[in-house]
């Protein structure tokens, strides 16, 4: 910042050492500043939001979640800013596809829903999250299911791997059932 600064000063001012120092310190704090406002214009905006996403949780009353990754807490935000509508097998879809990173399909149904997970295998990890989510938006008559995906022994037998090759592999048996074939 000096040296930008600087451009706009005659050069017998530059030469002074006290006018110098006194640039030199008002850039340094020009940056800070300037990084401070970039700062604060990120937490406008749920994607980057870092520390502002306290603020996001408490203008939607949710319950602080400062413990959980930023992925997790955005995640319940935008589940939330989205769940503000009326609800509609789209909006139970973007909604669950928020938390997920992956696709889901909405089945409706005369008592609910159905939402099954398509390139998800196994529980996602944030599920509870995503259960609380669906939960809030969703009339309390509305049952919902859930459908999870998980490697089928067809999908085994399919493939090249021998059961030996799985054998050696030491996978866990939850690793194996959210294994995807050909991985």
């Amino acid at each position: 910042m000096f040296d930008r600064m600087s451009r706009y000063v005659p050069v017998e001012l530059l030469e002074d050492r006290c006018y110098r120092s006194i640039l030199e310190a008002e850039g340094a704090e020009s940056e800070r500043l300037s990084g401070a406002i970039d700062d604060a214009l990120r937490q406008c905006f749920v994607e980057t939001a870092t520390w502002g996403l306290d603020i996001w949780e408490r203008m939607l009353d949710l319950a602080s979640y400062a413990d959980k990754p930023y992925e997790h807490r955005r995640a319940r935000i935008i589940s939330k800013l989205r769940g503000m509508e009326t609800i509609t097998p789209s909006l139970v879809k973007n909604v669950a596809e928020s938390f997920l990173n992956g696709t889901v399909t909405v089945n409706e149904s005369g008592a609910g829903f159905t939402i099954t997970f398509v390139d998800t295998r196994g529980i996602p990890p944030n599920m509870d999250d995503l259960k609380a989510a669906i939960n809030d938006i969703k009339p309390a008559h509305l049952a919902v299911d859930y459908r999870f995906r998980y490697t089928t022994w067809g999908e085994l037998a399919a493939s090249a791997t021998t059961w030996g090759e799985l054998a050696s592999s030491r996978l866990s048996w939850e690793q194996l059932t959210t294994w995807k074939v050909g991985e």
